[in-house]
């Protein structure tokens, strides 16, 4: 491990600790983590998924994403939105989820909140509009803050508009994830890869 807390893959490519043994995760730091989600269904997924991480790893949920995906229709929010209290009780039996009857009602009522917002620009632009006007460079772990002004105002806004499991440490982490904010250490391979920031 460097000084700033990346460490040197076999492969030579520099990742952060949380990213550079666990085959997975290293997968989807490399592939899918920080990179931009724009579509509804992407963004839903993501946020229903930061819901049911609190309190949890990250690995975790990784995976058990497959089995998500499967008891929440590929997390197509209008078919979400139409679960019933009878639904709740099927997926409280469901092995492959995290079986917590908040997350999983939260996760139908911000499907609900999410065909809701369409009147209004929809679900991608509301929460884009949270982008902060500049990026973060983090040298160490140390620099990487837990949420920020502009995931403090996402989390408010969003509670108003009806959505739950949304606090700011929460919308920071997905913020991270849709690549809303670079925090890819300076030195990771991964850093500006994004396109979001120059």
């Amino acid at each position: 491990m460097t000084a700033d807390g990346v460490i040197i893959g076999e492969d030579g490519l520099a990742r952060p600790a949380w990213a550079a043994v666990d085959p997975l995760m290293r997968e989807y730091y490399d592939t899918e983590w920080g990179l931009p989600v724009r579509d509804e269904q992407g963004l839903y997924e993501r946020i229903s998924l930061e819901a049911f991480q609190a309190g949890l790893s990250w690995a975790t949920i990784l995976r058990k994403r497959p089995a998500f995906r499967a008891a929440f229709a590929d997390f197509h929010p209008d078919t979400v939105a139409a679960y019933t209290e009878a639904d709740v009780e099927r997926l409280l039996q469901d092995p492959g989820i995290v079986r917590n009857r908040l997350k999983i009602r939260a996760a139908i009522t911000n499907a609900r909140a999410t065909i809701a917002l369409r009147s209004e620009g929809g679900l991608v632009d509301f929460v884009w509009g949270f982008q902060p006007a500049s990026a973060l460079a983090p040298s160490t772990y140390a620099d990487v803050p837990t949420q920020s002004p502009e995931s403090i105002a996402l989390s408010k806004a969003l509670r108003k508009k009806g959505f739950a499991f949304v606090g700011p440490t929460t919308m920071f982490a997905l913020m991270e994830a849709i690549g809303m904010v670079d925090t890819h250490l300076v030195d990771s391979h991964r850093r500006g890869s994004s396109g979001v920031w120059a």
